[in-house]
């Protein structure tokens, strides 16, 4: 019987070897034919690297612009997201994955070209270059206007809940850095640039975020007062503001002006100042690396993106400002005439750019910014642990308890079996 058993046994396992075997070629067989139905009709493809929410996905009656694209030159268009301008340039430089299409803000736009990771436009493939608004052109990080294309612009400003903090009260980016408002749930930039410039212009005497060059005394003085946040702050964050603004789970952020008019859309409770220090102003471009294998589709994907329609429907949904002039007739006014939008000129005057900044000194930085975030977290870790001293006494209490009736037992046994000795012994 007990031979039959483990035969049955072997026999089962086997069986179930081979089912396994065979569900995984189906599934294999089934993946293969549903990549040749996803390629089928496509002539081509595009691999396209952007920053999430991007790109009007064509909800509440707006363009599906990558569908749109797609059904228009059948070609496949392989689209993935990133966070950061550093999370872009890491992939870039550390990985195998290969785009022809990539969204850089302009201090990136500058060192990608610096370091010859850009290829040449071929301008004569994007004839929709020429709505571009021309204050948008022969910028600093791109003099000749070889290397990219212009997608949108926008600044940084503060959001806050007029629920949680009284309105007006909040005037610039000095609030984040105040206790009243820590129950209440600062944000602060999860990327090293954004989150250092600000900490910059709070230093005494300020630092100029927009110089072109800094000094290790200016990164360590920025991080100090980066630090020097981890009593009041409750996270850094990027897309995660989101979430965090819109569900009222946090009271207070610095982010993108252009974001925080979609979250006032989505929470009524949310209001806006624009920081008195001023503010970073910034462009983002259209790029081709200099490693993309399909550069006429790269180069016609980008000119798609600067018909004025489409590039009216991505700056509503992501609500930045467009350089396209001829886009700007087709936007919804209450759009442009919004601060976060369209800040008075005036304003714009106290805002500066981000520069490339040399490897040695950007590579500092961003070792500078982990050391700031760990410190936050090992502030958090430390405050968690914190231990109230009642609670100690009632541990040591239990703790005295437990060896008092341990001594207890063992005194115990050990009486037993002195007077269980005598019984063995005559047995």
């Amino acid at each position: 019987m007990r031979k039959l058993v483990s035969i049955f046994l072997v026999l089962l396992m086997l069986g179930s070897i081979f089912l396994f075997a065979a569900c995984g070629s189906s599934k294999s067989a089934d993946g293969e034919e549903e990549e040749e139905n996803e390629s089928a009709g496509f002539q081509g493809e595009v691999n396209v690297y952007n920053w999430g929410e991007y790109v009007d996905p064509g909800d509440d009656g707006g363009i599906d612009v990558i569908k749109e694209f797609e059904d228009t030159y059948h070609i496949k268009v392989n689209y993935t997201n990133f966070e950061t301008n550093e999370e872009l340039y890491n992939v870039l430089t550390n990985s195998n994955s290969t785009y022809d299409v990539i969204f850089p803000s302009d201090y990136m736009v500058s060192r990608l070209r610096e370091e010859g990771m850009l290829a040449k436009i071929d301008f004569s493939n994007i004839p929709n270059y020429k709505y571009i608004d021309e204050r948008f052109k022969n910028m600093a990080y791109d003099p000749d206007n070889e290397y990219s294309v212009p997608y949108s612009w926008n600044f940084v400003a503060i959001g806050y809940n007029a629920d949680m903090i009284e309105e007006g009260s909040v005037t610039g980016f000095k609030d984040l850095w105040d206790p009243k408002y820590k129950d209440d749930g600062i944000l602060m930039f999860n990327n090293s640039r954004d989150a250092m410039a600000i900490a910059m212009q709070l230093c005494d005497p300020p630092i100029d975020p927009g110089a072109e060059s800094f000094t290790r005394e200016d990164i360590d003085r920025a991080t100090e007062k980066l630090i020097e946040q981890k009593a009041v702050l409750k996270k850094y964050v990027m897309d995660q503001v989101f979430a965090e603004m819109e569900g009222n789970q946090s009271g207070i952020c610095a982010y993108y002006a252009g974001d925080i008019y979609t979250m006032m859309l989505n929470n009524e409770n949310l209001d806006y100042c624009l920081p008195e220090e001023g503010s970073n102003l910034f462009n983002d471009a259209m790029c081709i690396p200099a490693t993309c294998k399909n550069k006429e589709n790269a180069e016609l994907f980008i000119n798609f993106m600067c018909e004025p329609r489409i590039a009216a429907a991505n700056s509503e949904y992501i609500t930045y400002g467009t350089p396209n002039t001829a886009a700007l007739d087709l936007i919804d006014e209450d759009m442009l005439e919004s601060e976060l939008i369209n800040p008075p000129q005036e304003y714009l005057d106290k805002c500066y750019t981000f520069s490339n900044i040399d490897d040695d000194i950007y590579g500092y930085m961003q070792k500078r910014f982990v050391e700031a975030c760990s410190a936050s977290a090992e502030i958090n870790e430390v405050e968690k642990k914190t231990v109230n001293p009642a609670a100690v006494w009632a541990v040591g209490v239990i703790l005295a308890l437990v060896i008092i009736a341990t001594l207890i037992i063992i005194i115990l046994d050990i009486r037993r079996a002195v007077k269980n000795r005598g019984r063995i012994n005559k047995i």
